[in-house]
């Protein structure tokens, strides 16, 4: 008796639909497979093959690889698209690559090995495979390299009536396109006209004439990460991209541009937690293991540093106990003020939001902040610690010491992405290590260093 069908939820994946195509794959029932993923939208298959194990993966791409279309494969995690890729047959590797931008395939091959990348250039047309290769050509991490080449232009001095019936007429136009971009004689672009624009204005409009304020233009060699700020920034739907002579090869839409965004941001998270920026669900033990290891024995340093400035007080720790209890508590609270501090530093730099011109600014609130901070704290322990010790000199300390590391903690969470950026080096790249140690440091030090000097 056949199982019932699974209806759809808003996610479109859920876990009863994974096990379901799991034990399908178990069964090796090809036709069960096909109607369990018939309705996923390309996304939810790569999430799919993301989720299950390499064997499972292997199993279900062996049964139904019809269903693995361009969509799918631009979807998938770069961490285990060779290994779909691999496990697929050529003939729909073929027809997936035909149905794909030149952005899209260029993104594919970036993140293959040579065999590959010369299997899926062999499955284009000549033309596609032209365009790929000239895209490959730029730098990585350039505009070129995230440029569609399909673009749609007509001449400046078309009216919009001469322009609908070339678009109605052409076979070429791309899947997606939002502008319509004008050009001069030589391919330079002079303005862009919307889509919008171009529908509800009369067949005799000259398309100069509704040309749209935001235009502007991208040099294919500028950095992807300024490509997405400007698109951001300015509120782009699409944009040109141009060579050094100012010649149009290509357009970026805001699609690309937001996945580059969506990357920077992913990037900025793992580097902050010291993971590395190509960390994957989908990796090894090992892989793991090799990624963060390095960080770790950064930070076994590091923390050696707080060792030493508790060693040197251990004196002052042996008379009086209560001292070890409490030293916790003021690391712990620097620790969080600092990442907090450090967060929102981060992600202004990589908006562009905290520059040279309002650091200093920043900086000045960031300290206002953590003295603020530092007061209410200091109140709440100093309180406490007289309390539950019976010493009121204790409470001062402790509150004191809050006092020193919030402010430490606030000034060092903005001052080292700031000075990592200044250096040219990436203000996520290990900076929580340096603020957590510097809290920690300056946490213990301050605490002992008061209370040798106040109570001993």
């Amino acid at each position: 008796m056949a199982e019932p069908l699974i209806p759809m939820d808003e996610d479109g994946l859920d876990f009863r639909r994974v096990t379901a195509i799991i034990n399908a794959v178990d069964a090796r029932d090809a036709a069960r497979i096909a109607t369990l993923m018939e309705p996923l939208h390309a996304a939810d298959i790569a999430d799919l093959l993301e989720q299950i194990s390499a064997q499972d993966r292997n199993a279900l791409l062996g049964l139904w690889s019809e269903g693995i279309d361009g969509e799918v494969l631009s979807e998938i995690d770069e961490a285990i698209r060779e290994d779909v890729i691999a496990a697929l047959p050529r003939a729909v590797i073929t027809e997936a690559m035909r149905e794909l931008d030149s952005d899209d395939v260029v993104d594919i091959l970036e993140d293959l090995d040579g065999p590959q990348q010369g299997l899926i250039l062999d499955a284009l047309e000549d033309a596609d495979r032209v365009a790929v290769q000239q895209a490959l050509s730029y730098p990585e991490g350039s505009a070129g390299r995230l440029m569609q080449r399909e673009v749609v232009v007509a001449p400046a001095d078309w009216t919009v009536g001469e322009t609908i019936d070339f678009l109605r007429i052409s076979a070429t136009l791309p899947d997606q396109f939002y502008h319509v971009i004008l050009i001069d004689p030589l391919m330079r672009p002079k303005g862009y006209v919307t889509l919008g624009r171009l529908l509800s204005s009369r067949r005799e409009v000259l398309l100069r004439d509704i040309l749209e304020d935001s235009f502007r233009t991208i040099e294919a060699t500028e950095p992807e990460a300024d490509v997405a700020y400007t698109f951001n920034q300015y509120h782009l739907i699409s944009t040109p991209v141009v060579d050094a002579s100012g010649r149009l090869v290509g357009v970026i839409t805001i699609d690309d541009a937001m996945n580059v965004l969506d990357e920077e941001h992913e990037e900025d998270m793992l580097r902050l937690a010291g993971v590395g920026d190509d960390s994957s669900l989908s990796d090894g033990a090992f892989a793991t293991a090799r990624q963060r290891l390095p960080w770790l024995v950064v930070n076994l340093f590091t923390a050696s540093l707080s060792a030493l400035v508790i060693t040197a007080f251990q004196g002052t720790i042996a008379t009086l106990v209560a001292l070890a209890a409490l030293m916790p508590i003021v690391a712990s609270t620097g620790g969080i003020a600092g990442t907090q501090s450090l967060a929102v530093a981060v992600r202004a730099l990589a908006t562009r939001s905290l520059t040279s011109a309002n650091a200093r600014r920043v900086v000045l609130r960031e300290l206002g902040a953590g003295v603020l901070n530092g007061l209410g704290l200091a109140i709440i322990l100093g309180v406490a610690g007289y309390v539950v010790f019976g010493d009121l000199r204790l409470g001062l300390v402790l509150g004191m010491a809050m006092i020193v590391n919030q402010v430490v903690a606030a000034l060092g969470g903005v001052l080292v992405p700031l000075t990592m950026s200044r250096l040219g080096l990436d203000p996520a790249l290990a900076s929580g290590t340096f603020v957590t140690t510097l809290t920690d440091v300056m946490g213990f030090f301050a605490f002992l260093g008061l209370a040798t000097l106040v109570l001993i």
